[in-house]
């Protein structure tokens, strides 16, 4: 059988989107603009197959789960391992929690494994704790926001709009050359996908956020709801010497554009041990786990 995958293009945000409506999924990769900006990087392509939507991660030859009408679940199952048999590739699905892998088992006992990845496992905080930031077990958070405001006593929080966008742009250069992105690709990847998000804000429907002090900007933050409950936030950048900017935009940014969702996601951490360690430190709810699974 013939499948055809295509490349996501922007035209195709409102197809792709009504598919994600049917399946709540709070995963940070369910979201129009995470798979446009990073389908660039990583070669992922979809396909409508029986009225669902399926990716294709084309370099590695794994699918997602597919979206839609779960009624449909396991003809478009059996013909996507009926297409990879005639690929000469073996089956494999990508980013499963565990809840789909509960629909795999239902349908197929047994005739599946999973592998968890702890490195690709989405952090997952309340929003209200992370903007009050009260209690113990926050009082460091709070204590080096503190910090900022008496450092910076005309700090401000705006709206990244067409009229202040060019400046964040301007500050992901320069936060770039700092980094050294240049000689990292995974580094250089993400600054790309940074840089095309502030380009498309309007076009992907973003939201973003920064703060200002000493009258620049010194961090910026943008996400975009990924459910009807949960906010998920792909970008935050902040410069290292401004103490207090990182947590400072954390917080300002759940404050003013996420304060009605009940969760945050703060997406993975890659295996990194500082970026683990700051991301355990805000204490999520939960670690929405997601695996590879393949026949056993």
């Amino acid at each position: 059988m013939e499948i055809e995958f295509k490349r996501p293009e922007l035209e195709d945000r409102e197809r792709i989107n009504q598919y994600f409506r049917m399946n709540r999924n709070r995963s940070c990769e369910y979201t129009f603009a995470n798979l446009y900006l990073w389908s660039r990087h990583y070669k992922v392509q979809y396909a409508i197959v029986e009225d669902m939507l399926v990716f294709y991660y084309t370099e590695y030859g794994y699918f997602t789960f597919p979206q839609g009408d779960s009624a449909n679940l396991k003809k478009v199952l059996e013909l996507l391992m009926d297409w990879t048999r005639e690929q000469g590739r073996e089956f494999h699905l990508i980013n499963v929690n565990a809840e789909q892998f509960l629909q795999l088992e239902k349908l197929y006992p047994g005739k599946f494994m999973v592998e968890y990845n702890r490195d690709a496992a989405d952090y997952v905080y309340e929003t209200e704790r992370l903007i009050a930031l009260s209690g113990k077990k926050y009082h460091g958070k709070k204590n080096h926001i503190n910090k900022f405001q008496k450092t910076y006593p005309d700090w401000t929080y705006e709206k990244i709009t067409p009229g202040n966008v060019e400046e964040c742009f301007q500050m992901a250069l320069s936060w770039r050359r700092e980094n050294g992105c240049e000689e990292d690709e995974n580094k250089n990847a993400e600054m790309c996908v940074t840089l095309n998000s502030l380009r498309l804000m309007e076009e992907l429907e973003l939201t973003g956020g920064m703060i200002r002090a000493g009258g620049k900007v010194v961090a910026f933050s943008i996400g975009e709801p990924v459910c009807d409950d949960t906010m998920v936030v792909h970008i935050e950048k902040a410069y290292a010497e401004v103490q207090g900017a990182y947590p400072m935009i954390n917080q300002q940014f759940l404050l003013h554009e996420a304060s009605e969702y009940k969760y945050v996601n703060r997406e993975e951490d890659l295996g990194e041990p500082g970026l683990r360690r700051a991301k355990e430190s805000y204490h999520p709810v939960f670690l929405l786990e997601k695996g590879l699974v393949s026949l056993r």
